[in-house]
């Protein structure tokens, strides 16, 4: 049986004229994917699910990725086969539309995972990427607020104060985008992020890294959103397929990843969305929102929400 979940990221969405949008950012997302996925390849719905997303600038990926504290745009994304274990990120690029699209070159065209910052960027230029600037007018806005209330605090590197920004502002801080597939052979599994709004220059989040915030295997895929260093110290993409190994379903594996991201890390930090061999999706949070979407064999439309 078929199926295509994905998300526009866990965190809070203070205004309520957004979700609408939010809704159907996802479900024109989830809907792309599913043309892929009828024509027979994971691989190629997970990809233009994930750059439905990235060019919409609601989400913080691609077009309208968040900046950084020197006012720059470092993307990461990451695209895994669960039938082969090809995998392949990037981390901290710049000057792409669609990372996602980067990171199944690397995957595809090199021997490596994982390439990051300039030579992300040099790669990218090779494979026939052209430049292209993700900024929107919003994001510069967020930023120079942001900014400027952070260097009014007096601790510009402190993490702390990062986080207290987070909950006032978790809307724009806290935000990713992934799609999980299977097409009756295989899982694939993508995800794609600005990352932080005013991250540290260089910091890498969970998405690009595999098992982190990005993961598939013969049994499910998984895809995560939150706070990046969360799923990243307890592999939280690599743990919930571990649930499904174990003899969980898609939904029960993830409401037992979002289980132990609370025992160990608290509330309001992550949210995961997948999809097993047998085409049961899944998808749990225990932040206030999540906006997510998805397709079975036999729906005729999407069942999206937040």
């Amino acid at each position: 049986m078929v199926a295509i979940i994905v998300h526009g990221g866990a965190g809070t969405i203070r205004k309520e004229e957004r979700i609408p949008k939010v809704i159907e950012g996802v479900r024109e997302a989830v809907l792309a994917g599913w043309r892929e996925l009828k024509r027979g390849s994971a691989l190629d719905a997970v990809e233009e699910a994930v750059k439905a997303l990235e060019d919409n600038p609601l989400f913080n990926a691609g077009t309208g990725s968040v900046l950084t504290l020197d006012g720059k745009v470092e993307m990461d994304a990451a695209i895994m086969r669960g039938r082969t274990f090809e995998a392949g990120a990037v981390a901290g690029i710049w000057g792409v539309k669609n990372p996602i699209s980067v990171a199944r070159k690397v995957m595809e065209k090199t021997d490596h995972v994982l390439l990051n910052g300039e030579g992300a960027v040099k790669f990218a230029r090779l494979m026939g990427f052209e430049e292209y600037n993700p900024v929107t007018d919003e994001r510069l806005k967020q930023w120079e607020e942001l900014r400027k209330k952070l260097v009014e605090s007096g601790e510009t590197r402190h993490w702390k104060k990062l986080n207290e920004l987070i909950k006032e502002y978790p809307e724009v801080l806290r935000s990713t985008v992934g799609a999980v597939a299977f097409d009756g052979e295989e899982v694939v599994a993508g995800t794609s992020t600005g990352g932080v709004f005013l991250k540290m220059f260089g910091r890498v989040g969970d998405t690009p890294i595999i098992g982190g915030g990005t993961y598939a295997n013969e049994v499910a895929g998984a895809s995560c959103t939150g706070l990046g260093e969360v799923a990243i110290k307890l592999a939280l993409a690599k743990s919930a397929t571990d649930f499904v190994r174990l003899g969980m379903d898609a939904q029960s594996a993830s409401e037992a990843a979002i289980s132990l991201a609370t025992k160990y890390f608290g509330a309001d930090t992550m949210g995961i969305i997948m999809v097993d061999a047998r085409g049961n999706v899944g998808f749990a949070k225990n932040t206030k929102h999540m906006s997510h979407a998805f397709m079975k064999e036999g729906m005729d439309k999407p069942t999206a929400g937040v």
